[in-house]
């Protein structure tokens, strides 16, 4: 599996949410290189990904408080275990839970095993708050699914933090895990 600069030389059998990531990227003017892969439904999947690729994969969890009113997107390291009550007391969120896949669907455009920065671009309510471990920012490049679990965007993490997060209406919250 390699990198090739850009979007996938065909889009015509991939799925609409992967295309319309491609679509805005482009329209961005930011530069990103893509491979295809085995389905990634899990870390281990995505670790091999990042040892063939060379780029390390962002851990996403979508996540809601107890009434499931508010909602969060977290970006962590992969290999950091999630401690939800260390988010919690940060973030001022009781009871944090994992969203479920028909909140996944309706506010992202995307689903369990595929998350990622990219399905901000579909939450126009911006009911979605983005949570980035610090961790993450000392990374050139992060790896991240384009709504899809088949595909990975090698990108610029200062292109996704500072053009592609304002490009569609949100902004993200830094938060330092521990993962003990």
């Amino acid at each position: 599996m390699e990198l090739t600069d850009g979007r996938p030389a065909s889009t015509a059998a991939r799925q609409a949410r992967e295309v319309r990531v491609y679509d805005l990227l482009d329209s961005l003017g930011i530069a990103y290189a893509t491979a295809d892969h085995e389905p990634a439904a899990t870390m281990d999947i995505c670790r091999r990904i990042e040892e063939a690729t060379g780029v390390g994969i962002c851990k996403n969890l979508f996540l809601c408080n107890r009434r499931q009113t508010d909602f969060y997107m977290l970006l962590m390291p992969g290999s950091k275990p999630f401690k939800t009550r260390e988010l919690s007391a940060q973030a001022g969120i009781t009871r944090l839970s994992f969203a479920t896949p028909d909140h996944m669907l309706a506010m992202l455009d995307t689903e369990p095993g595929a998350v990622s920065v990219f399905g901000l671009m579909n939450d126009a309510g911006r009911r979605v708050r983005l949570l980035v471990d610090r961790d993450l920012l000392s990374a050139d490049r992060w790896g991240c699914h384009p709504c899809v679990n088949t595909s990975i965007v090698s990108i610029a993490r200062a292109d996704v933090l500072e053009r592609f997060v304002p490009a569609v209406g949100h902004t993200w919250t830094p938060v330092t895990l521990l993962g003990e």
